[in-house]
């Protein structure tokens, strides 16, 4: 062989699957996600897996900071379920958490004081579901050591924060069959569920696009000395730049597309703008408080980054990260397909059937009456009476909990944990490279071409829990 063998010579063989079959040697580096995911052949299949029924859940929840403590108020209202553990750095959160419990007849047993306290409980023998509410770079280690630990893991998103972490997800759930679980409650709120019925009684006809955000002006959040501990989520923004917070975006688009279940995401584009906002702010508190200073001079993400994404059978996915533009709140949700659309933000949430405009408020209400799915009519109503933004977290957890008292499949199971996630990592190589397409990982390793949908609005099976 020449010395004008190089690089560019090797791929090209890679591309005839030479080097798959074996007849050329590689390191991880170079290959593709593709080739990466064809050397992990799939152990189980977590898609439509229904783990052996729990009467009784007990629960361990991890994280008593603003998510974790509204976890608690929602889990001591359903049926079924038994708070056996409290876990958090910071004993005063822990401690708070057992106070929400009181007159529910609940008695955990509090974890604390040490970083690593949390494996004590998932260690224990009274826990069945390990619920995470941690800062984001401790997700993926939490689950995968709950699902060893022969623990289910719910788990608040993202769910991982590399590729190699996605994976670790995934082939641990199918070693251990146990679920992994991303807490995505967007695709519990109520009109987004709605839609997704319509679209699959055929309303929209062919889904040819769908976008979604998580435009939320976080500044004044993610500058407050209280609001997150230690600061993790300012430093996520300062060591970062891409989509990094996915799941809201993706989560419903994904479901409504079939994605892992019929169609798979092929590659994606990302581009960031720059940073106008959160450097300013940073050295301006680090000239006040000597606090910040570990903040100033840092090279921020930009305000907005756009991705786009194409799927295998051709659909296209545009979602949007924008935390610290001072615009009102917007997920943008709009879904297009060949004989109509919907859209969500702004507000209010409408629909169309052609180019000509949206359809009349009277209109809406008929296709309400028409297309409202069977979980929102059995629990929708009290879900919003026990809150968590507008009801949508408590249908969550509700649905997780009756899932899992049932033993039927997770709506959101490890492969969309770890498809939804892997989008932060990839844009950020995207964005790094001048927004060069990236190929996306297939978690399924092809077996979305067989799957089929799981995501249960209409309680096909299963909802005989009660919220209390």
């Amino acid at each position: 062989m020449s010395n004008s063998f190089g690089r560019r010579d090797f791929l090209k063989l890679s591309a005839f699957g030479l080097a798959g079959a074996g007849l050329i040697g590689c390191s991880d580096a170079d290959i593709t996600e593709k080739q990466r995911a064809a050397r992990r052949p799939q152990q189980f299949n977590m898609s439509g897996y229904g783990a052996p029924k729990l009467e009784t859940v007990r629960v361990g929840i991890i994280g008593i900071g603003n998510r974790g403590i509204g976890g608690v108020n929602r889990l001591k209202r359903i049926e079924g379920v038994k708070i056996t553990g409290i876990c958090d750095i910071e004993p005063e959160r822990a401690e708070r958490g057992i106070a929400a419990l009181e007159g529910y007849d609940q008695h955990p047993k509090q974890y604390s004081g040490r970083a690593d306290a949390w494996k004590d409980m998932c260690d224990s023998d009274d826990v069945d579901l390990i619920y995470i509410c941690t800062p984001w770079d401790q997700h993926a280690a939490q689950s995968v050591y709950a699902m060893e630990n022969g623990k289910h893991a719910a788990v608040e998103l993202p769910a991982a924060k590399t590729i190699d972490e996605c994976w670790q997800l995934v082939e641990v759930s199918e070693k251990t069959k146990k679920h992994c679980m991303m807490l995505s409650n967007t695709c519990y709120d109520f009109f987004e569920m709605m839609v997704l019925n319509m679209a699959r009684q055929g309303y929209f006809g062919e889904i040819v696009h769908g976008e979604g955000a998580y435009i939320h002006d976080l500044m004044e959040m993610n500058f407050s000395e209280t609001y997150y501990h230690d600061l993790w989520r300012l430093e996520e923004n300062a060591s970062r730049n891409g989509m990094l917070y996915p799941p809201h975006a993706i989560g419903p688009m994904s479901k409504l597309m079939n994605l892992n279940c019929g169609d798979q995401m092929d590659y994606l584009v990302s581009v960031s703008g720059n940073d106008f906002q959160m450097a300013d702010r940073a050295r301006e508190l680090a000239e006040e408080n000597e606090m910040w200073q570990p903040f100033a001079g840092r090279n921020f993400r930009g305000n907005m980054n756009t991705t786009t994404i194409r799927t295998h059978r051709g659909r296209t996915i545009m979602v949007q990260h924008d935390v610290s533009s001072p615009r009102p709140y917007s997920r943008i949700y709009l879904v297009s397909g060949t004989d109509g659309t919907a859209q969500k933000w702004p507000g209010p949430a409408r629909i169309a059937k052609d180019h000509t405009g949206w359809l009349s408020q009277e209109s809406m209400k008929a296709l309400e009456e028409l297309y409202t799915p069977e979980i929102t009519k059995k629990v929708g109503d009290l879900a919003r009476e026990v809150g968590g933004h507008g009801g949508m977290d408590t249908i969550m957890d509700w649905r997780l909990i009756d899932c899992l008292r049932n033993g039927l499949p997770m709506d959101i199971d490890v492969y969309d944990a770890a498809l939804w996630s892997a989008i932060a990592p990839l844009s950020e190589q995207s964005v790094a490279n001048r927004s060069q397409s990236i190929d996306v990982p297939d978690f399924t390793r092809g077996a979305w071409k067989t799957n089929t949908p799981v995501m249960d609005i209409e309680l096909r099976q299963g909802g005989t829990t009660r919220i209390i």
